[in-house]
């Protein structure tokens, strides 16, 4: 049996291979862009249930507390009085609570609403993409993000966002009372 020996790859060939597998990790890590306590927030698009599209732009100039969750996550469900009593709190403050809900089930998601009263602006994202982009894996998971786009908090899990401590670090934060 003859053995064959292997010829290597040319420039050009190593280049038509090697080029397309390069450009497409590099998209890859491209895409992902988790949100970074001290870095700018990735953008976002969502609709609201009242129709109205919102980005990271549209909250410039105001602290966005983003919070991502679902109605069948007992966390989540724990700490929405604790979102609904906040949103009141904050009232009047350039302050605002945009709650981000994975529920694939419209119907679902909207009965939720109305049984839970909810009074801050929600959206769905079934896809998962946002909260991916975000780099959350677990819910509830809330971003609290400056008035210049900055992301100055990541909670992990179910908060008591009525605490004085949490209500006058937000209106602070709004007001540029933070350094």
């Amino acid at each position: 049996m003859k053995s064959r020996r292997l010829q290597p790859f040319s420039a050009a060939a190593r280049t038509a291979t090697l080029l397309p597998l390069a450009l497409f990790v590099g998209l890859l890590a491209g895409c992902h862009h988790a949100a970074r306590v001290g870095k700018r927030a990735p953008d976002f698009s969502v609709r609201t249930l009242n129709g109205r599209i919102r980005t990271l732009a549209s909250y410039h100039g105001r602290v966005l507390i983003l919070n991502f969750w679902a109605t069948w996550c007992p966390p989540c469900i724990a700490e929405i009085p604790s979102l609904n009593r906040l949103h009141a709190l904050i009232h009047g403050q350039p302050v605002s609570l945009l709650a981000i809900s994975i529920d694939k089930d419209p119907a679902a998601y909207r009965k939720f609403l109305k049984d839970w009263k909810i009074g801050f602006a929600t959206a769905r994202d079934p896809s998962e993409a946002i909260m991916h982009r975000y780099g959350t894996r677990k819910i509830p998971e809330t971003y609290i993000i400056g008035p210049n786009g900055q992301v100055r908090r990541k909670i992990v899990s179910a908060s008591n966002w009525t605490d004085p401590e949490m209500v006058r670090y937000l209106t602070d934060l709004a007001h540029g009372n933070m350094d």
